[in-house]
C-alpha cells in the first residue's frame, strides 16, 4: 500500500535522537549507533556528534553569536553552554515534530511553537492552534509524541490582517532628540511614505559587507519596494531625515532592510534610560535555554517604549494570515507590549558575559495577538534571517 504524505514526513523522524538516553556512556552510544546502521559520519548531520564531545550526560549547545570586538562587526564567535542530553534530545524532537505539523499544514492547523520544560524535568511541548478538531492526524502522530506533550488550542475569531497594520495617526512616537553624531539610534520612530514603524539595530549583511537599517516591511503600505520606497527619521524640534532606500524587502519575514544614504549610519544602540549596546544575537537553542531558566526578554517600541516578558515559543510557525506561513517566528510577552507603531523593534537578552550594556539580540517584533484567548507579540527569531539570509545583528 502506498503511504500518505503524512506517514512519509512521520517516517523521517526516526533519528538516532530518539534513542539518546540519560546516562548512556559513550561506548553504549555508539554501539546503538552502529547497530541501527548508521555510518559515524552521520552523527553530525544527525546533531549528535555532540553528545560524543561532552561530560556523560551533559552536550554543548551554541547559545549565541558575539562579536569578541565590539568594533569589528565581521567577527563571531560562538558561545558554548553544556545541558542535560535528556533534555536537549526532548527539545531537538519537539523542533522535529513541530517541522512535522508545519509541513503536513493539516486542514485547521494555525500555527505552532516549541516549547522547551525546565533541565529538572527533561521535557519540552509542542503548542498547536488549530479552528477545528486534528482528527485523524493526531491518531497518526500521537504515538511520535514520547517524551514530548501535544497541547492543542482551538482559536477562533481570528479576525482581520488589516489588524498588524500601523496606523500613525493613533498615537505619538518617540522620536530621536538628536542626530549630531550621525550614528541613528534604534527603539525610536521611523517613517514609511505611509506609515509609521519602529527603527531596528544595525543589521550586518557579510554578503555585501554593508550596514543596514531595518524595519518592519508591512511598515510600507503594500509592501516594500527595493531601489524605490525610502525610509526617514523624524526628529524632535525639527525636519525628518532621509535614511536611504529600500535594499531588499522580505514580506514573508515581515523585514525592510534599508540602504544608508547620507552621512546617517544605524547604530548598535538602543534608546534606553542607560546606555544599551547590541553585542550579537541568540540561537534557537539560545532562545530554548532561556525559556528553560524561565528568563525574560525586553523590547523598546516606539510608542510602548521599555517593556519586559517572558519567553512563550520558539521556532514558532504562524499561519494566521491567508497569505503564507510565517516559520521561525518567536512568541514573548503579551498583547500590552506591542501596539501601532512598535513593528520593527527588536527583543533582546542582557549578555552575561558582557560589559555592562551589552545585550543580545533574540527576535524582530511584527505582531501581537489580536484574537481571543492567547497573549503574545509575534515576529522572525534573529537566527532564522540569518539562517536565511545571512544577515546577523
Amino acid at each position: 500500500m502506498e503511504r500518505t504524505h503524512t506517514e512519509s514526513l512521520v517516517s523521517r523522524l526516526v533519528t538516532i535522537r530518539d534513542r539518546v538516553e540519560e546516562g548512556m556512556d559513550r561506548r553504549e552510544f555508539v554501539r546503538t549507533l552502529l547497530t541501527g546502521g548508521y555510518a559515524l559520519g552521520i552523527a553530525q548531520f544527525l546533531g549528535v556528534d555532540d553528545f560524543l564531545a561532552a561530560d556523560d550526560g551533559d552536550v554543548p549547545i551554541v547559545t549565541a553569536l558575539v562579536r569578541p570586538d565590539p568594533t569589528d562587526p565581521w567577527s563571531l564567535e560562538e558561545r558554548i553552554k553544556h545541558v542535560p542530553a535528556a533534555w536537549y534530545a526532548a527539545v531537538e524532537k519537539a523542533f522535529e515534530l513541530n517541522e512535522l505539523l508545519a509541513q503536513t499544514a493539516f486542514t485547521g492547523y494555525l500555527g505552532s511553537a516549541v516549547v522547551p520544560g525546565s533541565y529538572d524535568s527533561k521535557t519540552a511541548s509542542v503548542s498547536v492552534g488549530v479552528s477545528g478538531g486534528l482528527g485523524s492526524f493526531r491518531e497518526t502522530v500521537d504515538d511520535l509524541f514520547d517524551g514530548v506533550s501535544l497541547d492543542v488550542e482551538t482559536i477562533v475569531d481570528i479576525g482581520d490582517i488589516d489588524d498588524i497594520q500601523d496606523g500613525h495617526e493613533r498615537f505619538k512616537p518617540r522620536l530621536v532628540d538628536s542626530l549630531s553624531s550621525g550614528d541613528v539610534p534604534s527603539g525610536v520612530a521611523c517613517e514609511t511614505p505611509g506609515s509609521i514603524a519602529t527603527l531596528g539595530p544595525v543589521l550586518y549583511d557579510p554578503n555585501s559587507k554593508q550596514e543596514l537599517f531595518v524595519t518592519a516591511e508591512h511598515a510600507f503600505n503594500g509592501g516594500a519596494s527595493p531601489n524605490e520606497d525610502t525610509l526617514s527619521l523624524p526628529v524632535e524640534g525639527g525636519d525628518s531625515v532621509q535614511l536611504g532606500s529600500v535594499e531588499h524587502a522580505h514580506p514573508v519575514e515581515d523585514v525592510a532592510t534599508v540602504a544608508p544614504e547620507n552621512r546617517f549610519r544605524p547604530s548598535t544602540a538602543i534608546e534606553t534610560p542607560t546606555p544599551t549596546r547590541v553585542r550579537g544575537q541568540l540561537t534557537r537553542l539560545g532562545l530554548a535555554d532561556l525559556i528553560a531558566r524561565d528568563e525574560s526578554l525586553e523590547k523598546v517600541g516606539a510608542v510602548t517604549g521599555h517593556t519586559i516578558g517572558k519567553i512563550q515559543g520558539v521556532d514558532a510557525v504562524t499561519c494566521f494570515t491567508d497569505e503564507h506561513c510565517r516559520r521561525g517566528q518567536l512568541r514573548w510577552g503579551g498583547e500590552m507590549d506591542l501596539t501601532d507603531g512598535d513593528s520593527g523593534s527588536v527583543s533582546y537578552y542582557p549578555d552575561p558575559e558582557g560589559e555592562d550594556g551589552d545585550v543580545l539580540i533574540a527576535g524582530f517584533n511584527n505582531a501581537r495577538t489580536w484574537w481571543p484567548g492567547q497573549s503574545y507579540v509575534w515576529g522572525v527569531g534573529a537566527y532564522k534571517l540569518t539562517e536565511a539570509y545571512g544577515y546577523y545583528f
